[in-house]
């Protein structure tokens, strides 16, 4: 059976989460907490998405961004993700997954929920 298509809507904030494999660490080393970010700028810049908020947890991440263009968070996620799993592959001499399927997401649509949203992931414990 073929996966419900996500609602995008430009403009619109999203809550995105995205949880390692089996519940598993994506993060080993303070290093990697800052490559993330770094990726994550690099990729939010080049796929138009401003990114509001952000909690990076051992082994899941919470990311609160607006997409300029339909596709643009979609976009970012899939580089990005793409981009830290060879990382870590590499610096870890590891293969195949790191994160649990597509990476979750819920449009914030309201006022409400955008700030709920945002005050839910910055109480989260932050690294790098």
């Amino acid at each position: 059976m073929p996966r419900r298509a996500r609602l995008a809507i430009a403009g619109i904030p999203w809550h995105i989460i995205q949880r390692g494999n089996n519940r598993s660490a994506c993060f080993y080393d303070d290093v990697d907490y800052r490559k993330y970010l770094d990726l994550l700028e690099e990729q939010a810049h080049k796929h138009g998405c401003l990114v509001h908020a952000y909690a990076l947890m051992t082994n899941h991440v919470h990311l609160l961004v607006t997409p300029e263009r339909k596709d643009s968070a979609a976009l970012m996620m899939k580089n990005l993700g793409q981009r830290y799993v060879q990382y870590i592959n590499r610096t870890y001499c590891r293969s195949g997954t790191l994160w649990e399927g597509r990476f979750r997401s819920c449009l914030a649509q309201s006022e409400a929920y955008v700030l709920a949203c945002y005050r839910y992931i910055e109480l989260n414990p932050v690294r790098a």
